[in-house]
């Protein structure tokens, strides 16, 4: 029988919610002028700055939310998630991506076997074939080597995989003259396909020739219905040009369903496993995204990224929530730092530091003590002040980085799937929300998108997330600032123009015509956190991916959820079948459309009418760009 207890239950829960009215009678135009507060609410760790003292919290505050990890039991939760316990409890399994980046020489229990080696043995075999692909011994069926590849999966087997791409991507070729990077991506293609949408498979066949592509067919059971399809498409593709037999030398797969790849026409000996103990948003260590990053940029850039996510696994593990570690990081004066807060000296600091590292010392004037708390803990925990107290659902992901474009779409995933749950683990109902809605885009495109909302219409928290060193740097005569600072000026500004916002008073002594004053005001007092990274390679992106797994993690931890099972996406799904059985009877045999409601009948009907040119036994047809 289900238990009754939930955290909204606990005395931590109850004095946070007294708290609120606290909070409410604060602005972070005070909160800000608090030096001491400031201090404490800025990060360093490994290379990486957090600061969130543009948080609607309090010192006080975040007292009441470390209580509060302590009343749901988190370091114990954690403990059993890396124990290999089974906390995916309604699916009776382990949860231990975390396995899938540790060291070779870790111990990682599951069911009580070490899973470790069977990591390292999969990623050895990656590590073999994709240097055997990438030094041309690995050839096509007409013997010519294979330079092209487009991995075909859905959902976790896509959006991460594809955001570490595209991080990468942009990055390699930063020093073409290192021997190292100027063999990396060049001459190569790395495409996903994932819509069962045929437009998708055109362009991702558009400009590709099947002699020299190879394609990765990632589904863990073989049967994903989008996916399969995607890939007897391709397989279509590539026989009704090379012939049936050159599946085998183009097609490879990342599945445990080892007799449907064969089956499918795929050599089982070219098959890569991953576990499940392995949720498919979590996924981007394992087989599912190492292959294909591995085959475009080898695998020692992919252990690079393997190796930043693990140094921020065992930080999760070892570091406890308040580990005071006393720093000197210093913040340096710049020409208007009269008028900036601490914290904003403190980030452009750290952000002129590591550009020049040999800034003379006679330019610092602040000396900080940096709290080391642990960086996913401290956002997990805001993030449940932020939905389950403030009231604040959404949350919007700001890079201000294009390599990072593909991140908030992963991240909306992991965090979406993982904690849009309306039940406690033990099934109980949650009388209050959880789990938050995720959007982002890289700035400064964002700012002429939706940022309007954000800074005058609703209240989303907001996740800055900046990058000393540009991937790409430029550089123009006569510019005021170089590329990657014009940038960077924005990522600086924006957290300070959502706090303070800009009142009506100010305005007048501008001179604001008084009909346009309440178009020009900004509340202000809207939350937002600066995270900056010291640059963007392999090893960075691990580390931001590995933060945010974390943190949300957390969220459902502290929440009391399950964030590791998704049984929201079956239902949909199960009536999807529903639907393509009638399609397929209305095509083929004329049936009438029924068994749906009134509105369904009524689309159906119109879309079998209007796509009546639809052969009911059509021959194959391939996309024609």
């Amino acid at each position: 029988m289900a238990s009754s207890t939930v955290i909204c239950d606990t005395e931590p829960w109850k004095n946070l919610r007294a708290h609120v009215e606290d909070i409410k009678k604060t602005h972070l135009r005070d909160l800000m002028t608090d030096t001491k507060r400031c201090q404490s609410m800025t990060v360093e760790f490994d290379g990486l700055l957090l600061d969130y003292s543009r948080q609607c919290a309090t010192l006080e505050t975040m007292d009441k939310l470390f209580k509060l990890a302590e009343a749901a039991n988190l370091k114990q939760k954690i403990g059993r998630m890396y124990n290999g316990e089974h906390i995916n409890s309604t699916e009776n399994r382990s949860v231990l991506h975390i396995a899938l980046r540790a060291p070779r020489d870790s111990v990682i229990q599951s069911d009580g076997k070490n899973v470790v080696p069977d990591v390292w043995k999969v990623l050895d075999k990656i590590r073999e074939f994709s240097e055997t692909f990438r030094n041309g011994s690995w050839v096509g069926a007409t013997g010519k080597a294979l330079t092209d590849v487009i991995s075909v999966g859905i959902g976790g087997s896509f959006l991460g995989p594809l955001f570490v791409h595209t991080a990468l991507q942009t990055g390699l070729t930063l020093k073409p003259a290192d021997p190292e990077a100027s063999k990396f991506a060049k001459g190569r293609q790395l495409r996903f396909l994932a819509n069962v949408d045929p437009v998708d498979v055109a362009r991702n066949i558009t400009g590709l020739n099947p002699e020299t592509t190879l394609v990765v067919v990632v589904s863990k059971t073989f049967t994903t219905a989008e996916t399969m399809l995607n890939a007897r498409t391709l397989r279509e593709w590539i026989s009704s040009a090379l012939g049936p037999s050159a599946v085998a030398k183009h097609m490879v797969a990342v599945s445990t369903n080892l007799k449907l790849v064969e089956e499918f026409g795929i050599d089982p000996n070219n098959a890569f496993a991953f576990w499940d103990w392995v949720g498919g948003r979590y996924s981007v260590c394992s087989a599912v995204g190492v292959l294909p990053l591995s085959l475009q940029y080898g695998f020692s850039v992919v252990e690079k990224f393997l190796k930043g996510a693990s140094s921020i696994d065992q930080h999760f593990y070892s570091a406890p929530f308040e580990k005071n570690i006393p720093g000197t990081d210093q913040c340096t004066q710049g020409t208007s730092s009269e008028m900036m807060n601490r914290s904003i000296v403190c980030l452009f600091f750290f952000f002129e530091l590591a550009i020049c590292p040999d800034l003379p010392s006679g330019s610092i004037e602040y000396q900080v003590s940096l709290p080391c708390f642990e960086l996913h803990v401290l956002l997990g925990l805001l993030s449940v002040w932020n939905v389950s107290f403030l009231g604040h659902p959404a949350r919007a992901i700001l890079p201000y980085s294009q390599a990072l474009e593909k991140f908030a779409p992963h991240i909306q995933q992991v965090s979406m799937e993982s904690n849009g749950k309306g039940v406690s683990i033990d099934g109980v109902p949650l009388p209050f929300e959880a789990g938050e809605i995720d959007f982002g885009e890289p700035g400064t495109n964002g700012q002429h998108s939706f940022y309007q909302l954000v800074h005058q219409g609703r209240v989303i928290p907001c996740d800055f997330i900046g990058v000393v060193k540009s991937q790409q740097p430029v550089y123009l005569k006569g510019e005021v600032v170089n590329n990657h600072d014009e940038l960077m000026s924005n990522f600086f500004a924006q957290p300070d123009a959502l706090a303070y916002g800009k009142t009506p008073e100010q305005l007048q002594n501008e001179n604001v015509p008084q009909h346009l004053v309440p178009h020009k005001t900004f509340s202000g007092n809207r939350p937002s956190l600066s995270l900056l990274l010291p640059s963007l390679n392999a090893y960075d992106i691990g580390q931001l991916l590995a933060i945010y797994e974390h943190r949300i993690g957390v969220q459902g931890f502290v929440w009391g959820i399950n964030s590791f099972d998704q049984w929201g996406v079956e239902l949909g799904k199960s009536l999807a079948s529903q639907v393509r059985k009638q399609l397929n009877a209305a095509r083929t045999k004329g049936k009438p459309v029924e068994g749906f409601n009134h509105s369904t009948t009524s689309l159906l009907k119109r879309y079998l009418e209007a796509s009546s040119d639809v052969p009911s036994d059509p021959c194959t047809l391939l996309p024609q760009i």
